[in-house]
């Protein structure tokens, strides 16, 4: 009986995932590991016989695995990340989506990626969560957390929302707007970074609050300390909005109530190989950023 296990957690939506995690599960059974999927996966079909998975129920699957390997894009590793978090499980993304920001590896070096995993050729880094609550009066009533960030957005389409933002106990902002969001670092290349938040290192620790289409004249992105709490009134008794958490999990959020945001003490486990890409590559790739001019001898780009 092997004492290594991997969880694959796969994309299915695309029919070509399923061949490169049929090819990942072979590769690591081969090499003496144990391999889980979740029951929905389909991954297991279409296997030889001498290619065993276990099926495993999504509240325990992720316990006393070595490692979740993700084959999926960014929605998947954050659907991935509610596996693996309560049991500090580390997870390792293989990008088979778009930008896939969270995956360290590319398609193309699967079986380099599940060789890396057999030789134990990785190291695991620590990114911190955003814990958030919300709050009627004094009374909590709904509890959530995310790996990217938590946002409050408006419902009404036709109506912005009216909030009053607070870091410690002292009032900081108030404007109309679409939204606010509190953002992790690692989360800064998201829906952060789509709101007008500066990109931070994910090894920074600290926390984003970044306004979406603020109607104020100060409406900029602040990061705020490491251990500041961070509220967010919604004023008014008529509007409600909803608490989105990595674009997975939506609250309601009652008009007047209040959401009180800081940084977890549960960590989320990021699997890096040892010749994976750097923060700064990552970003010149994903995004394109042009790293050549005219001293180069060639025209930026």
């Amino acid at each position: 009986m092997t004492d290594r296990s991997v969880l694959l957690v796969v994309n299915t939506a695309r029919p070509q995932n399923l061949y490169s995690a049929r090819a990942a599960a072979a590769q690591l059974v081969a090499s003496g590991f144990e391999v889980r999927t979740l029951a929905d996966a389909e991954v297991a079909t279409d296997l030889p016989d001498s290619t065993p998975i276990t099926i495993v129920e999504p509240e325990v699957a992720a316990q006393g695995a070595e490692l979740v390997l993700v084959l999926g894009g960014d929605g998947t590793f954050l659907a991935a990340t509610e596996l693996a978090r309560p049991w500090g499980t580390p997870l390792l993304g293989v990008n088979l989506g778009h930008v896939g920001f969270l995956a360290e590896a590319e398609p193309r070096a699967l079986a380099a990626t599940v060789k890396g995993i057999t030789q134990r050729d990785y190291t695991v880094e620590e990114r911190v969560c955003v814990e958030a609550e919300i709050l009627r009066g004094d009374e909590v009533v709904a509890t959530a957390w995310a790996l990217n960030e938590v946002s409050l957005e408006r419902v009404n389409r036709e109506r912005m929302l009216e909030v009053a933002v607070a870091v410690d106990g002292h009032p900081l902002l108030r404007f109309g707007c679409d939204g606010v969001l509190c953002s992790t670092p690692t989360g800064s290349t998201a829906y952060a970074f789509s709101a007008g938040g500066p990109i931070v290192w994910p090894n920074v620790d600290a926390l984003l609050i970044v306004p979406n289409a603020a109607h104020a004249l100060f409406a900029r992105p602040i990061v705020v300390a490491p251990t500041s709490i961070v509220e967010i009134e919604l004023l008014g008794d008529v509007y409600a909005g909803v608490l989105s958490c990595d674009g997975r999990r939506s609250i309601e959020v009652p008009s007047g109530a209040r959401i009180r945001m800081w940084r977890g003490a549960e960590v989320v486990r990021i699997v890096r190989l040892d010749d994976g890409w750097t923060f700064a590559e990552r970003l010149v790739s994903k995004f394109q950023l042009p790293v050549r001019g005219f001293r180069d001898g060639n025209p930026a780009g």
